[in-house]
């Protein structure tokens, strides 16, 4: 299934090839934070002191020579599936095999014990140089100095590389806390092309518009199987609808500033319309027939229509084999068929320095070279990932056009190129704002008006805010 950042746990604001490798590393030298980068003599100092025939000369030439101390540094790696495990561990052992200055030792942390262990790691001053961090996380960690910018300690162009949008995931004020690895479209559009036909639509040319996914999911409901289906419940909500609600509104629930709720407008109404509508249209399942992020039911041929994470295709790949053929992948569909507007928000993980690490330049160097180097790299992770997460880089993506196996892949060049550069970041603000929007949906498909709902979640977003003293706190104002 997909690398999972959080859906399901409640967030609050967080205080919370080789030559390329070969090449980071002999530029580890000077840097404020780098404590241990003298453990690599000088080869300069070196041949000047060897030239001075006096008896303390000497002593010094065989200082020199010795072998330099290795550079040691942990790497915290959240557990996610065994073929991700399985990369991180064939490219650290990579790495330290190019490298006799630096070793990483990788550490596989389970997701539950993750914040535990991380939290007695810092309090007790033995954090890992290098972890796993995801986008929701960065602006609050670096606000509280928990991870360090990287402008200083790797080479600028792999900066340029990233996409605009994502580069803006990691960047807080003028400076970059961390590099991606991946990005994970939370809604794109599965449909049946088999059912379409029956149903007398153009399996080639799916619905662009909200109104058009209405219209075609009543064509596709039958006995047996439903035209339509996304998330019906606040908690699924809560998350799968944030780029629909940018779509819309061009924002999400609350102001810039969090000192108020923003979702009392026309533009949430029609947000709300759209699932109120496909809700009690008939053209979904009453009961859920399973969480927005399991395929399952479509693969089971039980809907039509599904609005699921890109991380679907894995599911699908792997399990309904038999149906591949028959499935169409296609953008999530946009309030006035305009595209080009987001319809999708990103997840996704990124590595980060500790803000305590001694070893900044060492541990950035890693970086560099596990996610900001080699493209081959990363398309090996692809490759294990069937495709179902997606490069932030550009280089990497245009890599994959002469890939082979990548090079095929319709589904992958389709999301790279037409969802993600077009979707926004997840939010940073608290859970308890997207829960109060997504139960004024929830409540908006049982039954209750629109305005109705809408206002209970203005309340409960404004009492929100006044409690939590919210308002200005936002990290990346």
């Amino acid at each position: 299934m997909q690398e999972k950042w959080g859906k399901s746990k409640k967030w609050t604001v967080m205080p919370s090839v080789l030559l390329v490798a070969a090449m980071a590393v002999t530029g580890c030298g000077g840097g404020n934070n780098d404590k241990g980068s003298n453990a690599s003599p000088s080869v300069s100092a070196s041949s000047s002191e060897s030239a001075a025939p006096s008896e303390s000369a000497a002593p010094q030439e065989s200082e020199s020579a010795a072998p330099a101390e290795k550079v040691k540094l942990e790497f915290w790696a959240q557990k996610f599936e065994d073929t991700t495990d399985a990369w991180f561990k064939k490219w650290t052992t990579e790495f330290n095999k190019a490298n006799d200055n630096v070793e990483v030792k990788l550490t596989i942390v389970p997701g539950d014990a993750w914040a535990q262990k991380l939290k007695a790691a810092q309090a007790a001053g033995k954090a890992p140089d290098i972890m796993t961090m995801n986008y929701g996380n960065i602006a609050n960690a670096a606000k509280l100095g928990q991870i360090q910018a990287l402008n200083d300690l790797m080479d600028p162009a792999v900066f340029d590389d990233l996409y605009d949008n994502v580069r803006d995931f990691v960047t807080v004020g003028d400076k970059i806390y961390a590099y991606p690895k991946l990005v994970e479209p939370s809604a794109v559009l599965y449909y049946r092309k088999d059912l379409f036909q029956e149903a007398g639509l153009d399996p080639e040319k799916p619905p662009t518009t909200w109104a058009e996914v209405l219209e075609y999911g009543k064509a596709l409901t039958k006995k047996g199987v439903f035209g339509f289906t996304t998330a019906q419940n606040a908690a699924d909500l809560g998350w799968s609808s944030w780029g629909l609600q940018y779509n819309a509104s061009g924002h999400l629930a609350v102001t810039d500033d969090w000192s108020s709720a923003d979702v009392n407008n026309g533009a949430y109404e029609n947000v709300l319309n759209f699932y109120q509508q496909a809700y009690q249209s008939g053209i979904m399942p009453k009961q859920q027939l399973a969480g927005y992020a399991d395929i399952k039911p479509f693969g089971e041929g039980k809907v039509a229509m599904a609005v699921c994470g890109s991380w679907a295709i894995g599911q699908l790949r792997n399990s309904y084999k038999d149906i591949l053929d028959k499935v169409g992948v296609a953008p999530m569909a946009s309030i006035d068929g305009d595209q080009t507007k987001p319809t999708a928000t990103l997840g996704g993980w990124t590595l980060v320095v500790d803000g305590k690490s001694q070893h900044a330049k060492e541990a950035a160097s890693y970086i560099s070279y596990l996610l900001a180097g080699d493209t081959g790299i990363m398309i090996d992770f692809f490759k294990g990932a069937q495709f179902s997460k997606f490069s932030a880089r550009k280089s990497v993506d245009e890599a994959m056009k002469s890939d082979v196996d990548a090079s095929k892949d319709a589904w992958r060049a389709l999301i790279a190129e037409k969802v993600i550069p077009y979707s926004k970041a997840e939010p940073i603000y608290p859970w308890d704002i997207s829960f109060a929007l997504s139960t004024a949906i929830e409540s908006a498909m049982k039954g209750t008006s629109v305005d109705k709902a809408l206002a209970k979640a203005e309340k409960d977003i404004n009492d929100f805010i006044a409690k939590s003293k919210l308002a200005g706190t936002n990290p990346k104002q």
